[in-house]
């Protein structure tokens, strides 16, 4: 049986106040883009995905878009009075489908340059190896089937 700490980590080693912080640190220059458009990180994130994948049924959309279904059903409203997105009965007439409109298009085209360029950024400031390791580590950690026991730690 593994021994687990009895004292909580300073905060400087919290994992949950870090991976704030990073988010903080790694939004900032995405809330500076998306301001000109008047968009929120929530409607870019919906906007990035139905621009890779269009069209999906609201529970893929707001999975992949790291969102609540509630949540993202008001976005969407939102994205959709602006002409950015359709809502549609899909196939399966049961399920909502959205999908991403030539204007929304627009939106990621116009933007994409700077977005490249934030995370050609980032990629430079973390080293293209370490970079590659955070994406990695941070899909491990939001894994529905990310592994119960640790993962042994490799040193070079």
């Amino acid at each position: 049986m593994a021994s687990t700490p009895s004292k909580l980590p300073p905060p400087s080693r919290s994992l949950p106040i870090a991976l704030m912080r990073a988010r903080e640190a790694v939004m900032g220059p995405i809330r500076e883009m998306l301001a000109d458009e008047d968009l929120s990180e929530q409607q870019w994130r919906l906007l990035r995905v139905l621009d890779a994948q269009s069209p999906l049924d609201a529970t893929t959309l707001a999975r992949r878009a790291a969102l609540l279904l509630p949540s993202q059903t008001r976005i969407v409203q939102a994205l959709v009075t602006r002409g950015l997105v359709t809502r549609s009965r899909g196939t399966d007439r049961r399920r909502m489908e959205v999908a991403i409109t030539a204007e929304g298009r627009a939106i990621i085209a116009r933007n994409s340059p700077r977005a490249v360029q934030i995370a050609n950024d980032w990629r430079a400031r973390l080293g293209p190896a370490r970079y590659e390791t955070l994406l990695g580590l941070l899909e491990d950690l939001s894994s529905e089937d990310a592994p119960a026991t640790p993962i042994k730690e490799t040193h070079p």
